[in-house]
């Protein structure tokens, strides 16, 4: 088995990992933003969000068009977001799934 494919696939999943990250990938999912426009939205700080985009960016997450003085960023794929909102109802499920468990116990 190719061990390098999980280590891309580990590394592509270390560049999700922060909740600022999310937030943008969802903000993104629907246009691209300028920077601006994402501190604006997200009330992240300049070098902290820019350090994030950075990261996403290199990770192959999102594309960066320049325009001046504004970067614009925007989805490198669809499937970027996609991936997300897998996670996000895997993530929903197991609540429920611990909700009816709670309630099994509390009864």
């Amino acid at each position: 088995m190719d061990k390098k494919k999980f280590e891309l696939q580990a590394e592509a999943c270390k560049a999700l990992a922060h909740p600022l990250r999310m937030e943008v990938l969802h903000l993104l999912k629907e246009r691209e933003y300028c920077f601006a426009e994402i501190i604006e939205v997200t009330g992240g700080l300049k070098s902290n969000l820019s350090q994030h985009l950075k990261v996403m960016t290199k990770k192959g997450m999102l594309k960066v068009r320049r325009d001046g003085q504004c970067s614009h960023f925007s989805l490198s794929s669809s499937k970027v977001s996609q991936a997300c909102e897998l996670m996000r109802e895997v993530l929903i499920e197991n609540l429920q799934e611990q909700q009816k468990l709670f309630n099994k116990v509390k009864s």
